[in-house]
């Protein structure tokens, strides 16, 4: 895929870099370090599209989004910069102390933003290696979760027949169901904190978390499916619609004129959010979204009846 840069001014970085720095600028400096910092994160996306091509389209979309704020950051850096010179350049008298404080704040300000922008690589990361959250509102929530599900109940094989095994043989140096690694590392940690002598090799605590975890998944997809099968549905109230959106699995509610402070607030109590890209108050589509919008709509109904 096409990487996408965006502009870094650097007249303005040059600029700074002559407000803090007795050294000449390098010639496009600004503009190379954004490229390297870019590139780096588009690699990420590249291996996700490798390893994981149906998650190629997430992992670049936020890689564009490192992209755009990174330049938006820099460029920021840059003006920041431009606020005030360094001591070492202007002189002791009649130093703006004041707007070196402004801009001292700025640059703090700016390097949060920084920090959040570097949590970004990341979420391609947990992407690339499948550790990246399955919102019931993605496209493919369903495909993923029936790929987790096989992986989970794969793993659970795996353990039973290797616990099997080595119950038979007290050891893995020819267990079929591990690579030579796989027997080396499992062996090692058996022995390694407190010797383990006569138990498995993955314990009973173990295999319950994992069939927990199995358990969890089935329930999650056959309430996702239900709910995809059942298709969207609205209600109409005293000024509000509620709508149960199983394509983006959201339960939302839509007031004809902004609500009163009172009303947003038992909306927040109950985990509704305002999203103004839907225009509604909306939370996850789940069987616990369902009882809070009950106790949202018994709470402005009695507030109602108060008024009147």
């Amino acid at each position: 895929m096409e990487r996408r840069y965006f502009e870094i001014n650097e007249a303005e970085a040059r600029r700074a870099w002559e407000m803090m720095s007795m050294r000449d600028y390098p010639e496009g400096n600004k503009t190379a370090e954004y490229r390297a910092s870019v590139d780096e994160v588009y690699d990420i996306a590249d291996k996700v599209a490798e390893r994981r091509p149906e998650a190629a389209g997430k992992a670049y979309a936020l890689a564009e989004r490192y992209a755009r704020k990174l330049a938006d950051n820099y460029n920021a850096d840059s003006r920041i910069g431009c606020m005030c010179p360094s001591i070492l350049i202007s002189g002791s008298g009649n130093f703006p102390v004041r707007k070196k404080e402004k801009q001292v704040a700025a640059m703090d300000r700016n390097m949060k933003e920084y920090e959040e922008i570097q949590k970004i690589p990341g979420k391609i990361k947990d992407i690339l290696y499948a550790r990246d959250i399955i919102k019931s509102g993605d496209e493919d929530a369903i495909e993923r979760l029936e790929k987790k599900l096989e992986e989970l109940k794969s793993m659970q094989e795996l353990m039973r027949n290797v616990n099997a095994y080595w119950r038979k043989h007290k050891n893995l140096d020819e267990c079929p169901y591990l690579t030579p690694r796989q027997r080396q590392e499992l062996t090692e940690t058996m022995y390694s904190d407190t010797p383990r002598m006569g138990s498995t090799p993955f314990l009973p605590w173990q295999l319950s978390n994992n069939n927990q975890n199995i358990h969890s998944v089935e329930q999650r997809l056959a309430n996702l499916k239900a709910a995809k099968e059942a298709g969207t549905k609205e209600q109409q109230g005293d000024g509000f619609r509620v709508v149960e959106n199983t394509e983006i699995m959201r339960l939302q509610i839509i007031f004809d004129d902004k609500p009163e402070a009172d009303v947003r607030e038992v909306l927040k109590a109950n985990g509704f959010r305002w999203a103004p890209s839907a225009g509604a108050w909306q939370r996850q589509l789940t069987p616990n979204a369902r009882h809070a919008l009950k106790s949202v709509l018994d709470k402005i109904s009695i507030d109602k009846d108060t008024e009147t």
